[in-house]
């Protein structure tokens, strides 16, 4: 059987042939051929919205499996927290039935012992919660290694309000930072340092170093200098425009600055390896320069090609 023959009704064929024997034909025949193309773009139409119904459950299964998945992180990170701050299980206690089978030499070397083992037992968990209290942040708390980078130094621009000299080539400084008090600064200048041209200098400091007692002064900073020789050294100089307490970014460096940079770790230090001064007498980190946004980049009064420190 035709497969357009259950489409046109019987009745309305035979009537169509009498009415028109000679064309009756052709006109069924192109009567069916409509039929069958309305009937095959009403399925294709059906397969296509049945589709896009598909698409946009697909997308709701991926966005359910990425909340599924954001869930399961959040509960292993709050479990490993958990792990790491819980507190040690307290220790077991002997009961009288239990003292009492034992021999009599026991008790008496555990009365003496025990003491001694609790004393262990506790400078052990001081020393575990010194590790876990020495982490910066989350990266501590999950025991990834801390970034060593630029972006770790808390750097800001200063205006020297005051310098004088100090014991042994020593010199102090007062800074505005842009806090309600300025900071005082020791440093290590050279004897070439000209002090009394200091006051008014727009200046480049480490704010979250830790605060040290040298020769009987506490410094709460560190100026940055650059210089080739010992006896040649000149302080890093902010872009014109800059303003005290403006912070001094890296474009490819983007990570958030330490609240204190912790001594042990000797952080500065190790990245002083990648701090220099370029041809052009732009202070650099691996090739990214110091940069005050919107106002341009730090940069040594002279000297070119040596090292920051």
């Amino acid at each position: 059987m035709d497969k357009g023959d259950d489409i046109i009704n019987p009745s309305f064929a035979a009537a169509l042939m009498k009415l028109d024997p000679e064309d009756g034909a052709q006109i069924m025949d192109y009567i069916k051929t409509q039929a069958l193309l309305s009937r095959e773009k009403a399925l294709l139409q059906s397969s296509v919205r049945e589709q896009k119904k598909l698409l946009v459950e697909n997308a709701k299964l991926k966005k359910d499996i990425e909340d599924l998945r954001v869930q399961l992180q959040d509960k292993q990170r709050r479990r490993l927290a958990k792990a790491l701050f819980s507190p040690a299980p307290p220790p077991q206690q002997t009961s009288p039935a239990s003292s009492s089978d034992s021999p009599a030499n026991e008790p008496a070397a555990s009365s003496v012992n025990q003491p001694g083992q609790d004393r262990r037992d506790g400078q052990r968990k001081k020393k575990g919660d010194r590790r876990v209290r020495s982490g910066t942040g989350s990266e501590r708390l999950l025991g990834v290694e801390p970034r060593l980078d630029v972006s770790r130094l808390d750097l800001r621009v200063g205006r020297v309000l005051s310098a004088q000299s100090h014991a042994h080539s020593l010199s102090i400084q007062e800074v505005d930072v842009g806090e309600p008090a300025p900071r005082t600064v020791v440093s290590k200048l050279g004897a070439n340092a000209q002090l009394d041209q200091l006051p008014g200098a727009m200046v480049v400091l480490i704010c979250n170093v830790k605060a040290c007692k040298l020769r009987g002064v506490v410094s709460k900073a560190r100026l940055i200098c650059c210089s080739q020789s010992k006896d040649c050294i000149e302080l890093l100089t902010p872009p014109p425009g800059s303003a005290p307490g403006d912070r001094i970014t890296f474009l490819n460096f983007p990570g958030e600055a330490d609240k204190e940079l912790p001594s042990k770790e000797r952080v500065f230090e190790r990245l002083q390896p990648d701090l220099c001064v370029d041809a052009k007498g732009v202070a650099q980190y691996k090739g990214c320069g110091f940069e005050v946004k919107g106002k341009g980049l730090c940069r040594a009064p002279t000297l070119v090609n040596c090292s920051i420190r």
